[in-house]
């Protein structure tokens, strides 16, 4: 079987690091290689491919949706799914605090992206999705 992370998604989720020519591209960049640092399991996809957005929502699963990458004009939102349900001890949750179930981060320009944090809050992420997916 083919390596998840080489497939049709991965390659799509390339080009749409590769048309951020700005901070955005970067920023995404380096969220994603702590994502899938994170655990080899997981598996990129695309999601709610649309007129109004034609590339989709890169998104990262490991027995279900981990989070998603959104891009906008002034930041980059990583949606964890599960993220209420997620010890955050670094406190990188800044988004949708008051929602039942998910939580976000929002990072905006010049903003500096804690990849060790990021990659341990997906590992908890992966986890609860397991234990989950187990029941």
């Amino acid at each position: 079987m083919a390596d998840a992370r080489s497939g049709d998604a991965s390659k799509k989720i390339d080009k749409i690091v590769a048309g951020l020519d700005d901070w955005r591209g970067d920023t995404l960049a380096k969220a994603r290689k702590a994502i899938l640092d994170a655990d080899k399991g997981i598996v990129e996809e695309i999601k709610w491919v649309k007129p109004s957005n034609p590339n989709g929502v890169p998104t990262w699963s490991a027995d279900g949706i981990i989070c998603t990458g959104e891009v906008y004009k002034a930041y980059v939102k990583l949606t964890f799914a599960h993220g209420a349900s997620l010890d955050d001890p670094k406190q990188l949750f800044n988004a949708s605090l008051t929602a039942g179930t998910r939580r976000a981060i929002d990072i905006k320009e010049g903003d500096k992206l804690d990849a060790a944090a990021l990659k341990a809050l997906v590992k908890k992420a992966v986890a609860f999705n397991g234990a989950k997916a187990k029941r």
